[in-house]
């Protein structure tokens, strides 16, 4: 570990309007178009509603460094201090890390040179995700094949090739490739299975954190190689009403009529719907509607069960049906697997559960304490239910709580339909929380942790809802403690993940019962407006606290505009403190966007030769910025520095 050193100011040729040169996060954490941003006295002037971007404040950096080298600093000059982030506080020494000097972005990339070393730095982020996807596209291609050809060869089957064509060989074929893909489907949202098998040697070979990638890819396959077999024999249909002289009312009977044509059309759309429902953006606007529609695959299935049972076209020689409706042969490893899962989830919901604490936070954050009765580990998830809001949804929730806690606990942001009417049934009475925060406007941090409805009104203890717990379950998250340096980061209420991982390490350090290869932790938290950095305040605080800073780093990014009156208060209320006056930590709020090459650059300098855990949970943009990084500056070599990316993926 080298010598730690103050925090220093933005070095020399420092813009204010340069962020991450990936440009992925701009998209997501920026409220407005960079190519419209103006000066910061244009805008005091122009703006309607009196914003200040926090980047327009420190436009004139050098005069305001040659104004300081002069004579004393004027207000002016705090003001634009405080918008770049080195105000005057006396900052505590942390490690040779330094994302403030991040904005000079004159950094250079070590590439791999040799075939060796470019193959070793693929295979650390990309190269079992990649294998393993090239297997299994490798796999359709073969399995394609193999049938296309039998059913083109073979010496019994000359009969419907001579009436179909190639056709016939290509429905067949595409038939058994969709055999496959449902043997396999249900595998991946088996999640007590993946949990398993993601902590067995199988973890190191098999990426089970892309399970539900896995499911969507084979959920496409489903959709290309069911079209392929359906205008197949579409085309039989009417090679078959043609031979036959049947002419088109033949041609609908054959579709509508036959019980291949009817559960065929049963299949077809049912998949689509499904497959429609579970688009990102039909998904995201309606779930409610996407859990319900994708239960569609029971009589998907039911019907694929049957699909082959009418032996509609036969072989030239008997046995004429020996061989029909094999899909359950296909199926019940998986099926059977599934069902399990769903029935140890009803097991699980009737155990009873206790909810000790509700509290309300800021930014309508709703933290649920529920009296532990299962093991968990840091950064695993849970599905919870709520019969009084809906007996069928099951959505997931990151644990906030620390395994060595005797509660589990879950922060959950209140924006969508069963969200609402879970606070509701909570008893959350957000206008209550606003008024408070309305009465406390002048403060530009909360002085409260949140409002403890379990304390405020005693009687809530009796009518709060049932809730039903399912999991826990393995995430990428719970990785964190195989490497020695660990980077957390997380963008709003994406950070839940990391407050259990936080808990874990202080408890660790303050008392060890078993040995961490875990040494040192940077974690990153971006958000758009000072807000909703105060519902994780407290514990964050409690950390700086107990003088574990030397094993954890806090850096917190506010990359949201300000209005002019929160720049003024946060101006009265800066002046010669120690503690940061948005956070009230000791470490500073950075403003802007983090400039990524500049952190790994120095990430990569400060730890050669080790493996850095990367862990990320927030919006796909940012995510994807991350991952990029990751593989741009880990290295190859035997003394490189490794970069392993991992996502929360639900």
């Amino acid at each position: 570990m080298s010598n730690p050193r103050n925090l220093e100011t933005s070095a020399p040729g420092y813009n204010p309007y340069k962020g991450d040169s990936s440009g992925g996060e701009s998209r997501v954490l920026s409220d407005y178009d960079e190519a419209n941003r103006e000066s910061f006295a244009t805008d005091i002037i122009s703006s309607p509603d009196n914003v200040l971007y926090p980047e327009e404040v420190a436009l004139h950096r050098y005069n305001s460094q040659r104004k300081a080298e002069s004579g004393p600093v004027i207000r002016g000059d705090s003001l634009r201090k405080l918008a770049r982030g080195d105000s005057v506080k006396q900052i505590p020494k942390l490690d040779r890390f330094d994302p403030t000097n991040g904005y000079n972005s004159s950094v250079t990339v070590k590439k791999p040179v040799t075939l060796v070393e470019k193959f070793q730095s693929w295979m650390i982020n990309e190269g079992a995700r990649t294998i393993f996807f090239f297997v299994w596209i490798f796999l359709h291609a073969l399995v394609f094949a193999m049938a296309f050809l039998n059913y083109f060869f073979s010496d019994n089957l000359n009969n419907a090739r001579q009436t179909f064509g190639i056709t016939f060989s290509t429905a067949r074929a595409a038939a058994l490739v969709l055999h496959v893909d449902a043997a396999m489907i249900l595998f991946p949202v088996c999640r007590n299975l993946i949990s398993i098998l993601r902590s067995t040697p199988l973890g190191g070979i098999i990426p089970f954190d892309e399970n539900l990638e896995f499911h969507k890819a084979i959920g496409w396959s489903i959709l290309i190689f069911t079209i392929i077999h359906t205008v197949s024999h579409w085309y039989n249909f009417f090679e078959l009403a043609r031979a036959q002289n049947g002419g088109i009312i033949m041609f609908l009977e054959l579709n509508f009529l036959t019980g291949p044509g009817a559960t065929g059309y049963v299949m077809l759309i049912t998949l689509f719907i499904m497959v429609y429902t579970a688009t990102e953006k039909s998904r995201r606007r309606h779930f409610n509607r996407f859990w319900y529609l994708h239960h569609l695959f029971i009589p998907f299935f039911a019907a694929w069960s049957f699909h082959g049972a009418f032996c509609m076209i036969k072989p030239d020689r008997p046995p004429f049906c020996n061989d029909i409706a094999v899909f359950w042969r296909y199926w019940i490893i998986s099926g059977v697997i599934y069902i399990g899962e769903r029935i140890l989830r009803e097991i699980r919901a009737q155990q009873k559960t206790y909810i000790s604490k509700v509290v309300m936070h800021p930014s309508k954050v709703v933290e649920i304490q529920i009296k532990k009765n299962v093991a968990t580990k840091a950064g695993q998830y849970i599905f919870l239910c709520c019969p009084e809001v809906s007996y069928w949804q099951w959505h997931p929730f990151t644990l906030t709580s620390a395994p060595e806690e005797d509660y589990i606990s879950i922060h959950i942001r209140v924006v969508g339909d069963f969200t609402e009417e879970l606070a509701k049934k909570l008893g959350c009475n957000f206008e209550e929380e606003a008024a408070l925060r309305k009465k406390n406007r002048d403060r530009i941090k909360s002085q409260y942790d949140g409002i403890d409805i379990s304390l405020d009104n005693p009687k809530l203890l009796k009518v709060l809802p049932r809730v039903m717990i399912d999991g826990p379950f393995g995430s990428a998250s719970e990785d964190v403690f195989k490497f020695e340096v660990a980077m957390l980061v997380g963008a709003g209420i994406g950070v839940t993940p990391f407050a259990s991982i936080l808990k874990s390490i202080w408890y660790r350090v303050n008392y060890p019962k078993k040995s961490t290869k875990l040494r040192k932790v940077y974690f990153f938290w971006i958000c758009r407006d000072y807000e909703s950095f105060e519902w994780f305040q407290s514990l964050l605080l409690a950390l700086e606290e107990q003088d574990i800073e030397q094993f954890i780093e806090i850096h917190t990014y506010l990359t949201g505009r300000l209005r002019h009156s929160e720049v003024g208060n946060i101006l009265v209320n800066d002046d010669g403190n120690v503690k940061d006056t948005i956070t009230g930590l000791r470490a500073p709020t950075h403003f802007g966007r983090p400039n990524w090459d500049k952190i790994f650059s120095n990430m990569r300098d400060q730890y050669p030769a080790t493996d850095v855990g990367v862990f990320f949970c927030g919006p796909v943009p940012l995510g994807k910025s991350l991952h990029e990084k990751c593989n741009l500056w880990s290295q190859g070599f035997e003394d490189g520095t490794r970069f392993f990316y991992g996502k929360e993926n639900f």
